[in-house]
């Protein structure tokens, strides 16, 4: 699997970026999956559904399917943070590209996506794991790169840039256990 992760500051377009990826990469014929960051609490079960009752009982993991959904639900005894790699490696394998929302600290390669009007700094020129820059306003960027500078809102020449360059998200596992 390919493996690329976008990084930026909150309102800086990365979801919109993400969600229109999965489509164009899907139109290439590639499987996509998505791991994202919640900074909050978050739950996808319901009070009184038999899932949420299993884990009120007590069961530390909770795997619900149908013929079309499958989901995994796992409670932590205490409170526990994940790399980026384990949620990863939590995937099904056979899938073409993997685009990670967040862990901008993380040490996956990454595309930077930055507006000029968010206010925000960049950061490319301290992370040496940014590859390229997604960008509005590119000639707002506020220091020279070498990088490849793509449009943000050409969501098509992003998904071709990924594919042409797909042989540097090569993701090997073994390189981060």
């Amino acid at each position: 699997m390919n493996v690329v992760a976008f990084a930026g500051y909150s309102g800086s377009g990365k979801t919109t970026l993400v969600e229109s990826l999965i489509p164009a990469l899907k139109q290439r014929g590639l499987r996509v999956s998505v791991v994202k960051h919640a900074h909050h609490k978050f739950d996808i079960d319901h009070p009184g559904k038999d899932t949420w009752r299993h884990r009120q009982a007590g069961a530390l993991e909770v795997v619900v399917a149908s013929d079309n959904r499958l989901a995994l639900i796992r409670e932590f005894e205490k409170p526990t943070v994940l790399s980026v790699h384990h949620l990863i490696a939590e995937l099904y394998e056979g899938v073409d590209w993997v685009l990670v929302e967040g862990f901008k600290s993380s040490d996956l390669l990454k595309v930077e996506v930055w507006r000029a009007d968010s206010g925000q700094p960049v950061r490319y020129p301290d992370d040496d794991f940014v590859v390229a820059i997604a960008t509005d306003s590119p000639a707002q960027l506020p220091q020279a790169t070498l990088r490849p500078v793509l449009d943000l809102n050409d969501v098509n020449a992003v998904a071709d840039w990924l594919v042409d360059n797909q042989e540097r998200f090569v993701y090997r596992s073994e390189s981060y256990a």
